[in-house]
This record gives structure tokens, C-alpha cells and sequence, in this order.
């Protein structure tokens, strides 16, 4: 994990915390406040909830838009389930926090680190939020990787929720 995640307070600006993001290298901040952690806010919440929208990063504080809900895990958990939290609920960071004391920040970078082997676990849940827009379907044929084989093909088949191709159909 991360040991000393960046933090910043609820008052700072979205442009503040864009730019520790920068500076920094992270996706995610910590928020806190009191000495507790309060919120979290992440690249992806300024993309859609202050770009996207078209809104003035400099006006917007982080306790605007931050996740007051703040999915944790214990600094004793496996790191299987960790990943399964995170799959679960869409995410790439978990606070660490021990009994209501903010530890650090896990992130699927963490893992990768210690554990590369999960990376095919990792893709696997990217495939599955991206299915829907593959294979390439064009005027009733459809063109992409074939899930048993791996291969590329011009044309698969669906079968049994599996798209293959006509070599491995065969099989």
C-alpha cells in the first residue's frame, strides 16, 4: 500500500487537487478533516462531475463533489480480497484504515507490484465493463478476438455466450 496517500482538506478547490494530483502521480486524494478521513475524490470524479459538466475547477471545492462514502478495507485482509472489493465496486483504490485510523492507500498499481500474476484477474474485469461494445458488429458479422483461442478473426461465432471463431467452432 501507499503509506502516506496525499491529503488535502474538504475547503481546497478542485484545481488545487488536480494539480497534488499532478504533482504527485496519484489518481486519488484523501480527504480529511479533523484528523478523519472524510472523503475521496479521484481523477475520474473530476472528469465527470466537474469537466464533463462543464464546470469552473476553480470555483468548486473538493467537498463538492468527493465520495462521502468511503469504501475501506483492513490492513489484515488478503490481498484476494482486496481485488474482489475492488471489482466489486468499480474501483482501483481502497483506504486502509484500522480501527478508524487512515493506514494508507491500496491501489491495483500496489498489487501488481507484489502479486503481477492477478494481472489477468485485472483485465478480466475491464472485458467484462467493456463487453457490451465487443465484438465489432458489422452488417451481421462480427470481428474481434476469439475468447477460446485467442486469436483474431474476421468473423466469430456466438456460442453459448462464447465468441469464436470458426476453428475453434469446429472443435
Amino acid at each position: 500500500m501507499t503509506q502516506n496517500p496525499v491529503v488535502l482538506s474538504p475547503s481546497h478547490s478542485i484545481r488545487q487537487c488536480a494539480e497534488e494530483m499532478d504533482k504527485h502521480h496519484v489518481g486519488t486524494v484523501i480527504i480529511k478533516e479533523d484528523g478523519k478521513a472524510v472523503g475521496i475524490i479521484s481523477e475520474q470524479d473530476i472528469v465527470r462531475k466537474i469537466i464533463a459538466k462543464k464546470l469552473d475547477p476553480h470555483k468548486m471545492k473538493v467537498e463538492d463533489i468527493m465520495e462521502k462514502e468511503i469504501v475501506t478495507i483492513n490492513p489484515d485482509a488478503d490481498i484476494f480480497d482486496a481485488l474482489d472489493k475492488m471489482k466489486g465496486l468499480n474501483v482501483t483504490h481502497l483506504p486502509v484504515v484500522d480501527d478508524g485510523n487512515l493506514l494508507g492507500l491500496l491501489t491495483v498499481k500496489d498489487i501488481l507490484k507484489i502479486e503481477p500474476q492477478l494481472f489477468d484477474i485485472l483485465v478480466e474485469k475491464f472485458e467484462l465493463r467493456e463487453e457490451e461494445r465487443k465484438p465489432i458488429n458489422r452488417i451481421g458479422k462480427s470481428e474481434g478476438i476469439c475468447q477460446l483461442c485467442g486469436e483474431y478473426a474476421e468473423e466469430l461465432i456466438p456460442k453459448d455466450k462464447v465468441f469464436m471463431c470458426a476453428a475453434c467452432n469446429q472443435l
